[in-house]
């Protein structure tokens, strides 16, 4: 069972965000933390051992690391890795013990929430805003113990935190139908929401009644029919200009949608 207090944390003086370097890597074996660390992953892609158990990290990704923990960490030097990290003590008062359970390892969903109290925290700290950052530090950890403490019927956003996520999703429906032939996924638009894949997927189906996919082919073969009744171009070059490297799959895909083939609405 959990105890502590926000009051009881204690910011250390080694904190920060920062862009790895392209040879960066991380060994602290034989030399175990001596304190705790939250350690999130912005950007990037890598891999981190603790204590002899390797996993892949990416946006999203983060650890609350230990004192006595050990970690090897490297990462993609074409994908270097931002992260921000926290170090920090738990100091209870006299006669109170401290116990923060829970796991190692998060995979933090809603990224915007979690980045922007990160920024604060930095921000707090540089300005020498102690009590504040030890507050804000709190919220994370809070917010971590959220991640893991789902209920299978997951509830309602708040009416405030709907109307976000409804921005949100509008913002990114209109920026694949800006780019139609871009190789969307619901990897690469959840990172453009700041949420994690599992948790976009789902809001965006709550939000739009179609999955993320459904939705991309439906915007690309809409984008096709524009290209093909008004712009003069034909099936090949049609397919061609929306990242279709096989025009049978682009026909097959579009009469599925349709009800005719691309050629025969061409020829109209």
């Amino acid at each position: 069972m959990e105890t502590w207090s926000a009051d009881w944390l204690e910011p250390g003086e080694c904190y920060g965000k920062v862009y790895c370097e392209r040879d960066w890597k991380w060994d602290t074996r034989g030399r175990p933390f001596a304190d705790w660390d939250l350690w999130y992953v912005w950007s990037g892609a890598g891999e981190l051992e603790r204590c002899g158990e390797v996993r892949s990290v990416g946006p999203g990704s983060c650890y609350l690391l230990r004192p006595g923990d050990e970690t090897r960490g490297a990462h993609d030097p074409a994908r270097p890795l931002t992260v921000s990290y926290i170090h920090f003590r738990i100091a209870p008062p006299e006669g109170s013990a401290a116990h923060l359970d829970g796991p190692i390892r998060y995979e933090v969903e809603e990224r915007a929430a979690f980045e922007g109290d990160l920024t604060r925290y930095v921000e707090a700290m540089d300005a020498g805003r102690r009590s504040e950052a030890r507050l804000l530090l709190g919220l994370l950890l809070l917010q971590l113990r959220r991640e893991t403490s789902q209920p299978q019927e997951e509830p309602a956003p708040r009416p405030e935190r709907s109307r976000s996520l409804a921005r949100t999703m509008r913002e990114v429906m209109r920026y694949v139908r800006q780019f139609p032939s871009a190789p969307h996924s619901v990897e690469t638009l959840a990172d453009r929401a700041r949420l994690s894949p599992r948790y976009f997927s789902r809001r965006f189906r709550a939000y739009s009644g179609q999955t993320v996919e459904a939705f991309v082919i439906g915007v690309r073969i809409a984008r096709a029919e524009q290209l093909l009744r008004h712009y003069g171009m034909n099936v090949s070059e049609t397919a061609a200009a929306l990242g279709y490297s096989n025009v049978y799959y682009f026909s097959r895909q579009f009469k599925r949608y349709r009800g005719v083939a691309p050629s025969a609405l061409r020829a109209r």
